[in-house]
């Protein structure tokens, strides 16, 4: 019973702050699944200036729902990603979630970490959700294997943000058609992927209406 109450507060609580949103946003041309996502974004960071700088590749969301639904693995660039969206995605759609800096890898001099973490997981899965939620130097790896046709990512959701490479980065992303959603410019944060998957997660539950869909 109190964990029921508990619920429902933070669910008043919820609806309250996007209401604020709504009322701050006004008018606006996202659809509304893209608009469910930006308002995410804007609830989980207070910052307004997202509403323009949220952009979502053509059919991002749809392949991006799909390929949840088919418990696509996901591989994400740094933990606190991965611990921000685990809870939401095992009690839905239960998809691996794999984190590049627990990739077991050789060392490199001239890659960090991250960026050879995950283009290590990314070989391994070539057709997965990838989120770039930090790491610069991994969205940059990953733009180079999808350039290279050595990946095709179901989804790529970049947020990392920056000042040398970063647009540039995202910039190409976009220019290599798969599907993606970013920030634009140098703005972005673990936060902010961490909003948008979770958002994703709820509109492909709701659209692939999954049985026990009040599972404990």
């Amino acid at each position: 019973m109190t964990q029921h109450s508990d619920l429902m507060e933070w669910h008043i609580t919820d609806a309250q702050s996007l209401g604020v949103i709504d009322r701050e946003i006004g008018d606006h041309t996202f659809s509304p699944a893209e608009y469910e996502i930006v308002r995410r974004v804007i609830y989980a960071t207070a910052d307004f200036e997202y509403k323009s700088l949220i952009r979502f590749s053509d059919q991002a969301l749809q392949a991006g729902a799909a390929a949840l639904a088919s418990r696509t693995t996901i591989i994400v660039d740094v933990p606190m990603v991965q611990v921000g969206i685990t809870p939401h995605i095992q009690s839905t759609f239960s998809n691996p979630v794999y984190c590049s800096m627990e990739a077991i890898t050789r060392p490199q001099k001239d890659k960090t970490r991250a960026a050879w973490g995950l283009e290590t997981l990314a070989r391994r899965y070539p057709e997965g959700i990838f989120i770039v939620g930090q790491a610069q130097t991994a969205l940059s790896a990953i733009v180079e294997l999808i350039n290279a046709e050595e990946i095709r990512p179901a989804l790529v959701i970049a947020t990392p943000s920056g000042f040398v490479d970063v647009v540039a980065a995202k910039e190409q992303l976009n220019d290599s058609l798969v599907p993606n959603i970013r920030s634009g410019g140098r703005k972005g944060s673990a936060v902010v992927a961490v909003a948008i998957l979770n958002g994703l997660v709820d509109l492909a539950w709701q659209a692939y209406g999954q049985e026990g869909n009040n599972m404990a």
